[in-house]
């Protein structure tokens, strides 16, 4: 029987950017740490969750404090998890998670979650960040100089802080989006990488492909 624990986080570490590609929520349990990411750039504290999709990727920037978290599994689908939300009793998780019945756990987390503020978005990498996350048409260069900075210097602030370039970093939301759109709908193939940004189906095909490691037909395949 697989339990599952707490863990420690090693304190001060910096984590560089890694790609998960099973869904998990990342409960808080004691220190903090600073997670940069599809969800933009977040300050995990204690009592917070977070929630992460299938595919997805960041990097962690861990408080000398001792940072302790539990990992649990999430269902494996389409849906989009808030990035972070609160928990009252995270107490009553671990028990659960402890016994090895992380199916239980994870609906008692899930019925116990109570959505939390996202931070604001002050820094331009922040910025950048929410404006990728959400259209693929974003040019990097116009957005910089928009604000009176150098595409060089806003791409350099990014990467410092995201561990990615933000052309990169805009690639990985697109197919990202896609990939939901495939699975969580029935809409033909073509009009959904119309829609998500792509030049044509081909296009978004290797992009999801090179993600997921499936192209949206199997996905389609696996789903029906």
């Amino acid at each position: 029987m697989h339990l599952f624990r707490p863990s420690l986080l090693p304190a001060a570490a910096d984590i560089a950017r890694h790609n998960h590609r099973e869904p998990y929520a990342t409960i808080v349990l004691a220190g903090a740490y600073e997670e940069a990411g599809d969800a933009g750039r977040i300050a995990a504290r204690e009592g917070d969750v977070l929630l992460h999709g299938p595919f997805s990727a960041h990097r962690d920037r861990i408080s000398r404090q001792r940072t302790a978290v539990l990992d649990l599994p999430l269902p494996f689908d389409g849906r989009r998890w808030p990035a972070r939300a609160r928990i009252g009793d995270p107490d009553h998780i671990i028990r659960l998670a402890e016994r090895g019945d992380p199916v239980e756990a994870v609906a008692a987390l899930l019925r116990g979650l109570v959505p939390a503020a996202a931070d604001a978005e002050e820094d331009l990498p922040d910025q950048l960040s929410a404006a990728l996350r959400v259209t693929a048409s974003a040019r990097i260069g116009e957005w910089a100089a928009a604000r009176g900075q150098s595409r060089e210097h806003v791409s350099r602030s990014f990467e410092k802080l995201y561990g990615v370039s933000p052309a990169a970093y805009r690639a990985d939301c697109q197919a990202k989006r896609a990939w939901r759109m495939i699975v969580g709908s029935d809409d033909g193939l073509a009009g959904i990488a119309v829609e998500a940004g792509y030049a044509d189906q081909a296009h978004m095909t290797r992009a999801v492909t090179r993600l997921t490691g499936m192209s949206p037909r199997r996905w389609r395949i696996g789903a029906a």
